[in-house]
């Protein structure tokens, strides 16, 4: 395929945008060639400036569980706007959006909507502070939970030891109050949690990991989390920014019976708009303002267009056999991608749950980042480069998760498994 005109708009973008992108992930850096510019997108495709076609697993990284262009949400968002596309004031949306996520998390009571997932994960660590009186916090090694200072920190070496700035302008004294774990070891949370006996505000993990590809929680990981939060005062900070909505309608939360204080919500309840969400206890979110001394605030918080639709998506997703169909996709793809995979010499290691994937080139299984980051990268950017040769369009970073929609046809899994294999072949 040529993509002349997306590299010309490449080299213009460099001039006015920073690398050339708006998030950087987009530049394909870490898959050795320059990004394809998107004109439009329908239902399981995308197609770029240069008029290619692809089948996309990329979904603009997660929300379209319905695929692009949905008439219904198009609609939504179309009726909305011509009344106005922001206020700056209540609307009855915000409310409606509110009860439907409330609904689906029961341990939800109350939810205040931001416009990022980076703001919903900044403003509930904020709360749990607040809510505990305590100051520091604990990740996972390879959770992403947006670029907010306190969470760019790598693991230190040791139970006691606090984590460091992976990135220049995060101050180390922001960085001293973020303890590092390795996911999967529940043994290792442990110590570090006796390490600092009350002075851990909360817990923040992303339940199946999908920025270090996809790394499934072992069973009795989440529910020791979910039990020593309890017993030591700490709130579970659940991030479902990428599995909201996407896993189950109730999420992870549902599809592991493990819930958290506190969740992060995203992407799919924004319908493809910009979206972020937090709630948890009425009794820790009533600590916000104007009711509570905790401050957050959004100028675009609770967007009309946003909300209109959040709410035209979920209502598709409560469709009968709506999630048993993403899952029968997801499985048909993984089974062909492993059969594909086979006849190559590569050493190679599927991961799937429900409609999130991964392919790793690296003998799994995968469990944690430590693991993730033994991954062939030059080889995973080789298989990427001749799957968008081939007309499939993957995440372009071996840590990152694919995703399925509804749209994605049989004779579009078909096509998926028969190029996978041709690259296979040539790797």
């Amino acid at each position: 395929m040529e993509h002349k005109e997306s590299a010309k708009l490449f080299a213009q973008a460099k001039r006015f945008i920073p690398g050339g992108v708006n998030s950087p992930v987009r530049a394909f850096k870490s898959v050795g060639c320059d990004p394809v510019f998107i004109a439009r997108a329908q239902g399981a495709r995308v197609y770029d400036v240069d008029g290619n076609e692809y089948i996309d697993y990329v979904g603009s990284w997660g929300p379209m569980i319905l695929g692009h262009a949905h008439p219904k949400v198009i609609e939504a968002i179309r009726k909305t706007a011509a009344d106005g596309t922001s206020f700056g004031a209540p609307t009855p949306l915000e409310t409606q959006l509110a009860e439907a996520v409330c609904e689906a998390y029961p341990n939800m009571e109350k939810v205040r909507m931001v416009s990022s997932g980076t703001e919903a994960t900044m403003s509930a660590i904020r709360l749990a502070r607040g809510y505990t009186g305590r100051d520091k916090i604990l990740k996972f090694d390879g959770c992403y939970h947006g670029h907010a200072d306190s969470l760019l920190v790598k693991a230190g070496s040791g139970a006691a030891t606090f984590g460091v700035p992976t990135s220049p302008g995060v101050p180390a004294d922001f960085a001293k109050h973020t303890l590092t774990a390795t996911y999967n070891d529940l043994a290792e949370v442990q110590t570090l949690v006796a390490a600092n006996q009350g002075e851990i505000a909360c817990i923040i993990l992303e339940p199946v990991a999908g920025n270090m590809g996809c790394v499934i929680p072992r069973p009795g990981f989440l529910e020791g989390l979910r039990a020593l939060c309890s017993a030591e005062g700490i709130v579970l900070i659940i991030d479902e920014v990428m599995t909201g909505f996407r896993l189950a309608y109730g999420g992870a939360q549902e599809r592991f019976g493990i819930y958290g204080d506190l969740v992060c919500l995203g992407k799919i309840i924004g319908g493809g708009m910009p979206v972020g969400a937090f709630g948890g206890k009425a009794e820790i979110m009533d600590l916000l303002s104007p009711q509570g001394g905790v401050y957050q605030a959004g100028t675009l918080s609770g967007n009309p267009l946003a909300m209109s639709a959040g709410l035209a998506t979920l209502a598709l997703l409560r469709e009968e056999g709506f999630y048993q169909q993403i899952e029968e996709q997801s499985a048909y793809l993984e089974q062909g991608l492993r059969q594909a995979a086979s006849a190559t010499a590569r050493k190679t290691c599927l991961q799937r749950v429900g409609g999130m994937f991964c392919t790793y080139f690296h003998e799994g299984p995968v469990d944690n980042f430590a693991q993730a980051a033994q991954s062939d990268t030059q080889t995973f950017g080789r298989f990427f480069r001749g799957l968008l040769d081939e007309g499939v369009y993957i995440a372009p970073s071996q840590f990152e998760a694919g995703f399925m929609s509804i749209a994605h046809s049989r004779a579009d899994l078909d096509r998926t498994i028969e190029a996978a294999a041709k690259v296979f072949a040539r790797l």
